[in-house]
C-alpha cells in the first residue's frame, strides 16, 4: 500500500471514531514526534552553525563539488 493511501485511511478511521481515548492517543504520537525533534539536541554553537550554512547558501556563497573535492584529492 503507498503513503496516501494509507494517509487516507487513517484519515477515514480518525473521522469516523467519537472515542476521545484514540483521538487522545493519535494526538500524543504526533506531540511526541515534534518533541524528538534532532533539532532539539542540538548544542546552541551547533544550531548557529547550521543557521549559517543556511543563511550563505540563500546568499548563493556555495562551492562547486567537483572544484572542492579537486583541492583535496
Amino acid at each position: 500500500m503507498n503513503i496516501q493511501a494509507e494517509k487516507l485511511k487513517i484519515m477515514k478511521q480518525v473521522l469516523e471514531t467519537d472515542n476521545p481515548r484514540i483521538l487522545s492517543s493519535i494526538q500524543k504520537i504526533f506531540e511526541r514526534e515534534l518533541e524528538d525533534d534532532f533539532w532539539n539536541y542540538l548544542s546552541q554553537s551547533q544550531k548557529e552553525e547550521i543557521k549559517t550554512g543556511l543563511r550563505e547558501i540563500e546568499n548563493g556563497e556555495i562551492a562547486d563539488y567537483e572544484d572542492f573535492m579537486k583541492k583535496y584529492r
